[in-house]
């Protein structure tokens, strides 16, 4: 018995160096190690996060002994802003059951900011947005077939936090998830004007014209690039990125069914640069039309994931200098149907954070 403990702890010990270990061949281009990063790092007991002179960017962390009791995540700096708001928060999410987030909203209301909630029909018979309801917030649904998809708050309209993560228990602590806080009067000014489309012109989907104030935000010299699906063409612009990229591209999908965006990877691993990339096991299994068969057949380093979670990013680094990521999939759903939105961002230490997440998931993802 002692022996088998012995050869059990060794094990898992060699379970754990895999997981932390690094993605094999993926080279960091001159550009990224000329340029250290200048980000302070947030300790988190469940998640990753760094601070940037206008930016919060965090990660989940599925693998945490915190996770499976559900604090200590990354939903704990949004709920401390939600606790700062002085005079309103729109919230934009595809679905809700995080206790945290609904009490931080619920005791906005009741000091008198301005609490209002667009969600997908479909998740608004969940718990904890009846209790919003019931106190008062205004909330409506899209009433739509196609999905409300957003993730997404605009407080105070100086800020905005987006991304990945639904405001579940599950997209909090059992799946991977990216959510970032931006500081800007000008980004806030883009997300509040797709909100009111939704909230007060009750226009979803493709009922919407493309009208973003401020397509392109630059911050302390930092230019973030923002769409809005299905108004804005997001994939041609995507396609162009991918088409650009000169030496990686490494991207997590949670859906990937793309043709035009899975075609224009394979041509540009096609003359040498390099791919690799994650992608959600369940919905390979389930996807008509998958992408990954063909990245599999092409010979790319891309492989089903490793969380017994979702992998639910759905972000892709160009160059270690690019990053792609928001609430859409790489979908023609996401891409003519669903309210999203994303964010192109220039800037080399936060696509060096994503690198890192990469290179976690990617690690999991090999030990399948």
């Amino acid at each position: 018995m002692k022996k088998i403990f012995v050869l059990f702890f060794i094990f898992s010990i060699l379970l754990t160096a895999c997981a932390n270990a690094s993605p094999l061949n993926l080279p960091v281009t001159d550009s990224v190690t000329a340029s250290p990063s200048t980000l302070t790092e947030i300790q988190l007991p469940a998640g990753y996060g760094v601070r940037g002179s206008w930016f919060e960017l965090y990660f989940t962390n599925p693998n945490s002994p915190l996770a499976s009791q559900k604090t200590g995540g990354i939903d704990g700096p949004l709920v401390k802003a939600i606790d700062s708001a002085r005079l309103s928060i729109d919230v934009a999410i595809y679905s809700f059951s995080l206790n945290s987030i609904r009490d931080a909203l619920l005791r906005a209301h009741d000091r008198g900011v301005q609490v209002r909630i667009v969600m997908e029909s479909d998740n608004l018979d969940r718990t904890d947005p009846q209790r919003l309801k019931e106190a008062g917030i205004p909330m409506l649904g899209d009433r739509r077939e196609g999905l409300m998809h957003d993730k997404f708050v605009v407080i105070d309209g100086s800020e905005v936090w987006m991304g990945s993560m639904n405001f579940t228990d599950t997209g909090g602590y059992a799946d991977n998830n990216n959510l970032i806080r931006i500081r800007s009067v000008k980004m806030a000014e883009n997300y509040t004007k797709e909100f009111n489309e939704m909230f007060v012109d009750d226009k979803f989907g493709d009922n919407i014209i493309a009208e973003t104030p401020n397509p392109r935000v630059t911050i302390d010299d930092t230019p973030i690039d923002v769409y809005f699906a299905p108004d804005d063409n997001v994939q041609a612009n995507f396609i162009e990125l991918v088409n650009n990229a000169m030496h990686s591209i490494y991207f997590m999908a949670f859906s990937f069914t793309a043709d035009e965006i899975g075609a224009a990877v394979r041509a540009r691993a096609q003359e040498g640069v390099t791919v690799a990339g994650v992608m959600e096991t369940e919905q390979i299994n389930s996807n008509i039309g998958t992408e990954f068969d063909l990245f599999q057949q092409a010979g790319l380093d891309v492989f089903r994931d490793g969380n017994e979670g979702q992998m639910h990013h759905k972000a892709m680094v160009i160059d270690e200098s690019i990053v792609i990521f928001g609430s859409y999939n790489f979908t023609n759903a996401a891409e003519t149907r669903n309210d999203e939105n994303l964010l192109v961002i220039y800037n080399k230490d936060i696509a060096a954070q994503f690198v890192a997440e990469f290179q976690r998931v990617y690690a999991q993802a090999q030990l399948r």
